[in-house]
């Protein structure tokens, strides 16, 4: 991953899928049905998700006890 990315705050696929323990397939599988984190996709096709969008989207899914 490049410099400019890092410091931009946003994450591969590929590191979202080990942070959150998830198959590549179970990531588009949740994409397909709008239940994934948003997702900034590339000119050449790769997806990018910002630290800040997944941070809301699992604050999202934060049970309330």
């Amino acid at each position: 991953m490049t410099t400019a990315v890092r410091s931009r705050g946003m994450l591969t696929l590929a590191e979202v899928c080990e942070e959150l323990a998830i198959s590549r397939s179970t990531f588009y599988d949740w994409r397909a049905k709008r239940r994934a984190p948003r997702c900034i996709k590339l000119p050449n096709g790769d997806l990018r998700i910002r630290r800040s969008d997944l941070e809301r989207w699992l604050d999202d899914r934060e049970d309330a006890v």
